[in-house]
């Protein structure tokens, strides 16, 4: 299609109607539309060697017991330009990796005379935990006077007419109780007021450690020694970043390499966090801590050539522009792969925390269709006496079978994430990736990799029939505007075509107000609920029963605008907690709404069921053939652009709900923050707490506003977006002629030629051939 684009340009009227809506939708059609498909696990799962044994490279990304790509986000797919191997690496800002540095830099100042107060620490502990265990939460206000043997230094009997009233009285004291003395009691108290301020500078200080960790590993990827005793003005010199300038210049690095092992050798310093070379002289330089993401390309891959493998580190970053790619990253997946040894695959924590604190960006709040649990390293066997290839065979069967079964039952405790999935949205696969690159030929039912192949397969199809039948439409057309002697025969179609819009439209509408009144409806009822018990969702998030070090926490969350990542466990999103009585009350609803599942479609598949009933007319205006053939594609094309547009429109709707949350919130964090020095903890609990209390009666109601806002926005787009792109392609296909369109004839019958085969193909269910006959059409 790009030659027909570039003889449009050379005819003498370019800049009519016609020609330019039909360069417009050859440019559209050659936009490189692709699937996402993220791949989840934990380091050492086997992610790097499934992708390799899925895609066909053995050697393209690194595999093996390393930390590498914790934070680089790594992207493949296909080079159809190039026969080279390509790698595009993209960088943080200066301006974040500066922040990297004046963080390390005021730690390393705030804390330079902090030793070693562990035992300080351990005597806070002690001593509240016995201290609360008295008083309750407010023992900092108690005086001992309420225990009056206490305070006389005496024993407190007890005594009882049963051994059950005994031993019920006996929950809080012994029945012979035996004292402190006053003066050691008191002397807790003044120990934990000595010690509460210094704690609590301690215990941030601790957190910040967790930070400067972090950072002091990436200032020794880049700089090695050289950082030691630096300032951060020093550490920004150019000559530190001789093979990076891209980095300074706010640019993109390419690498370009013949092979696979090449160009994984070269890319290895930009997305490995394992340098293991030391500090000498000749040590390397290590510049993942730059990037923000490395995007690899395989020449001529056919299974991506529509389709993009993202390999994506936990459950985000603590970097904010990373965090943003990840999460906008994982809400565009169609499907995710979650990656996990199959021994461990049903006992994994850490596999499960990424799928739960994922689901609802995935689901609700994203396009994700299919989850996929893949559990690698099948073919590894315990010892065995049957050591022959059918007991080995039959072993290796057995454990994959349990393994499924196993996981099956563990998807279905997930009450949370089948919120936003269905059971039909999991599969459970079982993979030998090593083996399978390795070409050792097992039972082909020993490992699935040849069907996550066919998988991936499926998604290339479907991407180059839309491109197909999108050049068969915009070919339809020009070959119409070329005929002559059809105006007195179109006029009646034409009538026709504009009164079953208008009787469509109002048939997409109804579903569409429906909808709204429910979410409406539900709406209410969370608002309800979140005014009675954000006071207890505070509690529970920023102040748990049983956790000392809460004001870690709360000083976290407070510092990074209610969201706490710490380096194991799940996140902490405070703006999400407090939303969460609003999106438990439309979740439900929200999925049949807006399923993911493509077959389905929004407001009960009323887009897709949305009909000019072009068949018919076709077969009752055989003169018109061409235009109505047009306007049938041109029919499904909108109705799929639509489909797409509330897919990724929908995630804005459904994360309206925080976003208003965290809005409402900011000043509050940012005031809160603020406080030093003594008090500084009870000050930020009682600012957060307070503003949540006042903010009550409108921030919920405020954030069901601006949902409901944009459900009504969503409508009215889309009855426009129906309307004007049916009449727009009405007039052009069946008012409009221009002779001075060149003639596509053969390039018209070569399309339709493909298109065919195409369909027939995949009534059949075998679409592999269709790929090499595709190249020439492509270029037509």
């Amino acid at each position: 299609m790009r030659s027909v684009q570039k003889r449009l340009t050379t005819v003498s009227n370019q800049e009519n109607n016609l020609n330019k809506f039909l360069r417009n939708k050859i440019s559209d059609l050659e936009t490189d539309k692709r699937v996402l498909v993220g791949v989840f696990g934990k380091t050492g799962a086997g992610k790097s060697s499934l992708i390799n044994a899925v895609i066909g490279e053995k050697n393209l990304l690194p595999s093996g017991s390393i930390s590498a790509c914790t934070s680089v986000m790594i992207k493949v797919e296909a080079n159809m330009k190039s026969p080279k191997y390509e790698a595009e690496i993209e960088f943080i800002t200066k301006e974040e990796w500066k922040d990297k540095l004046w963080s390390l830099n005021n730690f390393l100042e705030n804390n330079a005379d902090q030793g070693d107060d562990q035992d300080k620490e351990e005597d806070y502990c002690d001593v509240d935990e016995k201290l609360s265990a008295v008083y309750g939460e407010e023992w900092r206000t108690k005086s001992p006077e309420d225990v009056p043997e206490f305070l006389k230094s005496k024993r407190k009997i007890l005594t009882c007419e049963s051994a059950k009233e005994a031993n019920m009285k006996s929950k809080k004291y012994e029945s012979d109780i035996e004292f402190v003395t006053k003066e050691i009691e008191l002397n807790k108290i003044n120990k934990i007021d000595s010690l509460e301020t210094r704690s609590l500078k301690n215990v941030l200080v601790d957190n910040a450690q967790e930070d400067y960790f972090d950072i002091d590993e990436e200032l020794s990827a880049v700089y090695g020694v050289e950082r030691i005793n630096k300032s951060p003005e020093d550490l920004m010199n150019d000559r530190y970043f001789k093979e990076v300038p891209e980095f300074l210049q706010s640019k993109r690095k390419i690498l370009t390499c013949e092979s696979a092992e090449e160009l994984s050798a070269k890319c290895v310093k930009y997305t490995t966090n394992d340098s293991k070379d030391g500090d000498g002289e000749e040590r390397k330089r290590w510049y993942w801590p730059l990037v923000k993401c490395v995007t690899v390309r395989v020449p001529k891959n056919r299974l991506l050539q529509h389709v993009t493998i993202v390999d994506l580190p936990g459950t985000g970053d603590r970097n904010k522009s990373r965090d943003e790619m990840w999460k906008s990253v994982v809400e565009s997946c169609s499907t995710v792969w979650i990656v996990t040894e199959l021994k461990r695959a049903a006992a994994e924590k850490e596999t499960w925390e990424i799928l739960k604190s994922a689901s609802s960006i995935m689901g609700n709040g994203g396009e994700c269709q299919q989850i996929h649990f893949i559990c690698t390293k099948s073919d590894h066997i315990e010892d065995s006496d049957d050591r022959s290839a059918a007991g080995a065979h039959a072993l290796i069967l057995k454990k994959n079978m349990k393994t499924k079964e196993e996981v099956n039952k563990e998807l279905k405790k997930l009450t949370k994430v089948k919120k936003d999935f269905g059971d039909d949205c999991f599969k459970v696969f079982t993979v030998n990736s090593k083996e399978f690159l390795k070409k050792i030929h097992r039972e082909p039912d020993e490992s699935e990799i040849p069907k996550l192949q066919e998988f991936l397969q499926d998604l290339n199809d479907s991407g180059t029939l839309n491109y197909v039948s999108g050049a068969h439409r915009i070919l339809s057309l020009i070959q119409r505007a070329c005929s002559r002697n059809m105006a007195g025969k179109t006029a009646v179609v034409c009538k026709d075509l504009e009164e079953k819009l208008s009787h469509e439209l109002e048939k997409v509408k109804r579903p569409m107000e429906e909808a709204y009144m429910t979410f409406e409806k539900c709406l209410s009822e969370g608002v309800e609920k979140s005014e009675s018990s954000c006071d207890e969702v505070l509690n529970s998030i920023l102040q748990p029963r049983g956790h000392w070090a809460f004001h870690k926490t709360l000083k976290c969350v407070i510092e990074t605008g209610g969201v706490h990542k710490p380096k194991s466990g799940e996140p902490i999103i405070l703006n999400v907690k407090l939303a969460s009585c609003l999106t438990d009350s439309i979740d439900e609803e929200f999925k049949k709404t807006f399923p993911n599942e493509r077959k389905c479609g929004a407001f009960n598949g009323v887009i897709s069921t949305f009909s000019l009933d072009t068949e018919r007319l076709i077969q009752k205006y055989t003169d018109v053939e061409l235009q109505l053939i047009f306007l049938k594609t041109e029919e499904e094309k909108v109705k799929m652009r639509l489909n797409e547009i509330i897919r990724k429109y929908k995630k804005l709707v459904y994360s309206s709900l925080t976003t208003t949350i965290e809005e409402n919130m900011k000043d509050c964090y940012q005031k809160a923050a603020g406080f030093r020095g003594k008090d500084s903890l009870k000050n930020m609990w009682d600012t957060i707490k307070q503003h949540v209390h006042s903010s009550k009666n409108t921030m919920f109601k405020q954030a069901k506003d601006v949902m409901l806002r944009r459900l009504r926005d969503l409508k009215d787009f889309i009855l426009k977006e129906l309307k004007e792109s049916m009449q727009k392609s009405i007039e052009l296909s069946l008012k409009t002629d221009d002779y001075s369109l060149p003639d596509f004839t053969v390039e018209l019958a070569e399309v339709k030629k493909h298109f065919n085969y195409l369909m027939k193909s995949q009534e059949k269910e075998t679409p592999q051939i269709c790929f090499a006959q595709w190249g020439d059409a492509a270029d037509a």
